[in-house]
C-alpha cells in the first residue's frame, strides 16, 4: 500500500510553486515531498519527468527550494538578497543541462539531459527563480497574507493585489477564520 502524501498545490510559476512544497512555514509544517519519490511525483506533474532520485538529490531539491524561498521573501519585501540563497540558485542554474524545445502544439517543454536529470529539472526551476526574481517577468513577488503560511507568490493579477498564495487553500481558511469571528462578535447577524 502507498503512504499518504498531501496533494501538491500547483501553481502556473515553477519557482513559486517549488517552493509551495513546504507549506505552513510559520505554522505546523506541510512537507509535500518527504521522499525521493515524491519528488519525482512533483517533478512530473510540472513537465520536468525523471526516472528516479536519490534521498541526496532530494536534500539538494530542498536546498534549492529553501534558497528560492528566501531570496524570493527578500525581493518581495525589497529587501537585499541574501548571498548564501543566490549562490545555491546561481551554481543549481549553471549546472542544470536542460533545452528547451518546442512541440508541434507550440508548446514550449524542457527536455532533459540523461546524466543528472533530477539536478538539470532543478536547474529549470532555479533559472525560473531567476527570471521573476530578477524582474524579468510581468508580475509581482509578495508574500501570503495568512500568518501561518507567508509564502512568496509571483503575482500575476491585472491589479497585483493578490493576498493569499493559494485562494483554495490560505485563502478560504483566512475568509472562513474572519466569517466566523463575525459571527461571535454578532450572534444576531446569522437569523
Amino acid at each position: 500500500m502507498r503512504a499518504s502524501f498531501p496533494d501538491f498545490r500547483l501553481g502556473s510559476v515553477l519557482a513559486t510553486s517549488f517552493t509551495g512544497t513546504l507549506s505552513e512555514r510559520c505554522g505546523k509544517h506541510v512537507e509535500r515531498i518527504p521522499t525521493p519519490g515524491r519528488l519525482v511525483d512533483w517533478l512530473a506533474a510540472n513537465g520536468l519527468a525523471v526516472d528516479s532520485c536519490t534521498t541526496a538529490q532530494l536534500e539538494f531539491a530542498r536546498e534549492l527550494r529553501e534558497s528560492i524561498h528566501t531570496a524570493a521573501t527578500a525581493a518581495a519585501i525589497h529587501d537585499a538578497l541574501p548571498a548564501s540563497a543566490l549562490q545555491v540558485i546561481n551554481d543549481c542554474s549553471i549546472q542544470g543541462r536542460a533545452a528547451a524545445v518546442l512541440t508541434p502544439e507550440g508548446n514550449r517543454r524542457w527536455r532533459l539531459g540523461s546524466a543528472s536529470c533530477v539536478e538539470d529539472a532543478l536547474g529549470v526551476i532555479a533559472a525560473d527563480a531567476i527570471s521573476i526574481i530578477a524582474g524579468e517577468r510581468d508580475g509581482k513577488l509578495a508574500l501570503c497574507a495568512s500568518p501561518t503560511c507567508r509564502a512568496a507568490f509571483f503575482d500575476t493579477s491585472q491589479s497585483r493585489t493578490r493576498k493569499w498564495c493559494d485562494m483554495n487553500t490560505c485563502g478560504n481558511r483566512e475568509k472562513k477564520a474572519r466569517f466566523i469571528a463575525n459571527q461571535r462578535r454578532n450572534p444576531d447577524s446569522a437569523k
